[in-house]
């Protein structure tokens, strides 16, 4: 073969000989699977995924392509809500290009909503993150070490989740929002914003990560308005649409925010001492 012929898949996936893979296991002949490894019955990888040693993959679970899984990590397991049975139609999907590092646990969904945890695409999930039974969770996110998600909590896109920052069940993170490190989310937390402490609070939009994003000028000073006028002007829902109407005309980004928190049952405050 010259130099120049391209490389074809093999037959098979590269399995370590002391990986134990059920034969109900659906893995793409260019898969990887490192010592120890144990797959289930009922789990599907996708093209380019490689999982490192002593990972545990249970299904009924989908993992896309180009997954990166990194040792002793669990994956699909029975979900730790006491109503959980092996026996229920519940799932595990994981789409493409993540990065799950040590000791990450995503479980299973359960009958109380919709039977699916879900990982969207690009995300980097850093070693010992618990995303627990049904949460869903967006695209381009970042999930630092010891972060820890309760049940039922969204995270949408471009969501920055600092070290150790730990979430109520059934809380909303939206979009391009960032937590400090230990941050003890209770309520929902709108997009674009940075909060920090125990329980979190607002404190102020996600500047630096909306930049890197190449939000233009315009869209940032509309997106400042709009969080001063929700969390520091004292207006009702009502007056919040007539005072943003301007910048919700001209702003998606505006539009969203104010749609989180008409939506939002329980959303994050500022404290007094701050007003």
């Amino acid at each position: 073969m010259s130099a120049d012929t391209p490389r074809q898949p093999p037959e098979q996936p590269l399995i370590h000989p002391t990986a134990v893979i059920d034969p109900r296991a659906q893995l793409h002949p260019t898969v990887e699977v490192g010592p120890y490894t144990v797959i289930g019955p009922q789990v599907q990888v996708g093209e380019g995924t490689r999982i490192g040693p002593h990972a545990v993959l249970k299904g009924p679970m989908r993992i896309g392509r180009r997954n990166q899984i990194f040792q002793f990590t669990s994956l699909g397991e029975i979900s730790q809500d006491k109503t959980a049975r092996p026996e229920h139609d519940t799932r595990v999907e994981i789409g493409d290009d993540n990065t799950i590092r040590e000791f990450v646990t995503i479980q299973r969904g359960t009958l109380k909503q919709d039977g699916l945890t879900r990982l969207g695409n690009d995300n980097w999930i850093m070693a010992y993150v618990h995303i627990a039974h049904d949460c869903i969770i967006g695209d381009h996110t970042v999930l630092a070490n010891m972060t820890t998600l309760a049940g039922h909590v969204t995270v949408e896109d471009h969501v920055v989740l600092g070290g150790a920052t730990l979430i109520h069940q059934f809380c909303r993170i939206g979009q391009h929002a960032f937590s400090a490190g230990g941050a003890g989310i209770t309520r929902d937390v709108p997009p674009f914003l940075v909060v920090q402490g125990n329980p979190a609070e607002p404190r102020g939009i996600n500047i630096e990560g909306i930049r890197r994003r190449d939000f233009s000028a315009d869209d940032i000073a509309d997106i400042k308005r709009a969080y001063r006028a929700i969390f520091m002007s004292g207006l009702r829902t009502d007056e919040l649409r007539a005072e943003l109407a301007d910048a919700a005309a001209r702003s998606a980004h505006v539009r969203g925010m104010l749609a989180f928190v008409e939506n939002s049952k329980r959303l994050v405050q500022k404290s007094r001492s701050e007003d």
